[in-house]
């Protein structure tokens, strides 16, 4: 099954709402420019927790490499964004 096409802030809204869910940050601090760790205090483990939920959102399994090169949620987003344009 192949997910739907979203739109940049499509999923940029569901990222920062896994965010909120997960890890009990505030809506208001996630921004695209926003670091993972250094702004919103991720660590490895919740990287990890965190590329689970995206693979559910992309029905794909993300690439090692291409995790290594994520350092902010736009990353995520285009990282995100990638996997749904190769479904």
């Amino acid at each position: 099954m192949s997910a739907p096409t979203m739109t940049r802030d499509e999923i940029f809204a569901r990222i920062a709402d896994l965010l909120v869910e997960m890890f009990e940050l505030n809506r208001d601090d996630i921004t695209l420019q926003s670091h993972l760790v250094n702004d919103l205090d991720l660590d490895s483990i919740d990287a990890i927790d965190m590329v689970v939920k995206l693979q559910e959102i992309t029905g794909k399994r993300v690439p090692e490499d291409q995790l290594r090169k994520v350092r902010t949620i736009a990353d995520v987003v285009d990282l995100v964004q990638a996997q749904l344009a190769q479904a």
